[in-house]
């Protein structure tokens, strides 16, 4: 028996559709840019190459249906739907062929972002990490087993804001497809069992502002719900 100092927070969880177990989390991954229309409507360029990595803090996750608290130091929050990878099996170095075998289940992401905070780190040079990573940053949906998942190499996802569509596309678009973002990202880092990877957003992504409701989906997956509401009435 471990004593702590202080006592510890509990681990991070996600729903797993069908099941009354959770899914614990370790680490948060995320892929920037891996769409081409949205590297041109943010960068006015291509995609880099290889492509940006950042991550999230474990706890900044967002469960469907909770509110998203309106964070500080921002007045340009902005929402950016993602297919998110559930790994089950870690491992380092691995290999395209194999990259699938490593997947647990997916889910429906969304990628808070503190838009005029990147901004300026990125002008300045500085790391996004406070413009990625905050209370209710990393929006998610229950995860759906791979097992049981349709093919979604091209399936279509989505967002709107208030009822109207804000932005629309087809995982076929990503760049770097899920078997080589996973191959990617264990070029740098041994996953886990429990790690999580956001695998890029597409174009239409704009601020919203409290009151807001998103509602993000992609076929196969469901669809993932928040409603903005101000740091006073969330507390």
């Amino acid at each position: 028996m471990v004593d702590y100092v202080v006592t510890p927070q509990p681990r991070p969880s996600v729903a797993v559709a069908g099941e009354t177990a959770r899914f614990p989390v370790e680490r948060i991954y995320c892929v920037g840019f891996n769409y081409a229309d949205h590297a041109e409507e943010m960068r006015g360029d291509k995609p880099p190459e290889p492509p940006i990595l950042f991550s999230k803090a474990a706890n900044s996750l967002l469960a469907d249906g909770a509110p998203l608290s309106y964070p500080a130091q921002t007045a340009d929050l902005q929402y950016e739907v993602e297919l998110v990878v559930a790994i089950g099996r870690g491992g380092a170095g691995i290999s395209t062929v194999r990259a699938l075998d490593h997947v647990y289940g997916y889910a429906v992401g969304n990628d808070y972002t503190r838009r005029d905070l990147q901004n300026r780190a990125r002008a300045e040079g500085r790391p996004w990490d406070a413009s990625k990573t905050f209370d209710g940053a990393a929006g998610i949906g229950a995860i759906h087993v791979a097992a049981m998942v349709p093919r979604l190499e091209r399936a279509r996802i989505w967002l709107m804001v208030n009822g109207v569509l804000r932005q629309e596309s087809t995982l076929a678009h990503m760049i770097w497809k899920v078997p080589e973002i996973i191959a990617e990202v264990s070029t740098y880092y041994t996953l886990r069992p429990g790690d999580l990877i956001y695998t890029g957003t597409p174009a239409g992504v704009s601020p919203v502002t409290v009151g807001d409701e998103i509602v993000a989906g992609i076929e196969g997956l469901g669809t993932l719900t928040h409603r903005v509401v101000s740091a006073e009435r969330s507390a």
